[in-house]
């Protein structure tokens, strides 16, 4: 199956309360590969690859879990997969 890439930007209160380690966590349960870091303008990026049905889950299983409430607003892009992460980790 293709893969593809899952970029999102998630708004909200998404740093200071554990949001990339529950990223990374939640990312554990899926075939792929990515990272999740903190941005200056307080922002949290996630860049994930993978098949796109395990990326929408994936999505889905961050949304429902226990930092799903501090995301106000997700600014989601897809795009080819480029193949230049070996697992999924936290970054920045």
């Amino acid at each position: 199956m293709k893969r593809e890439r899952l970029h999102v930007f998630f708004s909200g209160r998404v740093q200071g309360v554990g949001f990339r380690y529950t990223v990374k966590a939640q990312a554990a349960g899926y075939e792929l590969t990515g990272i999740v870091r903190n941005l200056a303008d307080g922002r949290v990026e996630l860049i994930a690859e993978g098949i796109k049905s395990e990326l929408e889950a994936f999505q889905q299983a961050i949304r429902d879990s226990e930092v799903g409430g501090f995301i106000r607003k997700e600014d989601v892009r897809w795009a080819p997969s480029t193949g230049e992460f070996n697992g999924f980790a936290i970054t920045g």
